[in-house]
């Protein structure tokens, strides 16, 4: 059990002297959960955050479906459809889930040619003479 002496002490360490948890928990001998508990982490969750993402909740599969059509779709304009559907939160909340559903695009591999100087052709008269090459290896010296 922590006393309010030790409670006090360990909010000090914490806010004002910036300690970290664990050197707290060191320092003083007890647990490092007992320390997180003194801080009342509980106190400080932004309850104001998550009524705004609850505001999203309704037209959250209608942002994915779109999305999945129009992947490049910017996150303004799914707030402007969706404010016409009677959306009330912020662009901020939007652009955050948008985020996280937006789906990855593919990459396409590809593989960059790179000729050497010595293995170009040259046309003269209708016929394609190519130019002599010393080393034969594959590889081009000047790179």
């Amino acid at each position: 059990m922590i006393t309010e002496q030790q409670r006090a002490n360990i909010r000090r360490l914490f806010f004002a002297e910036h300690w970290k948890v664990g050197t707290i928990a060191s320092e003083l001998g007890i647990h490092h959960d007992a320390v997180e508990l003194a801080l009342e982490p509980r106190r400080f969750v932004n309850r104001r955050f998550a009524a705004t993402a609850f505001l999203l909740e309704p037209y959250k599969v209608f942002i994915a479906q779109t999305l999945q059509q129009y992947p490049r779709l910017r996150a303004t304009r799914l707030q402007q459809m969706v404010e016409a559907r009677g959306y009330r939160g912020g662009v901020a909340t939007l652009r955050r889930y948008v985020r996280k559903v937006r789906p990855v695009p593919k990459h396409e591999a590809f593989f960059r040619l790179r000729s050497c100087p010595a293995s170009k052709h040259r046309s003269t008269g209708g016929r394609s003479v190519r130019f002599a090459s010393v080393a034969s290896s594959g590889r081009c010296r000047a790179s």
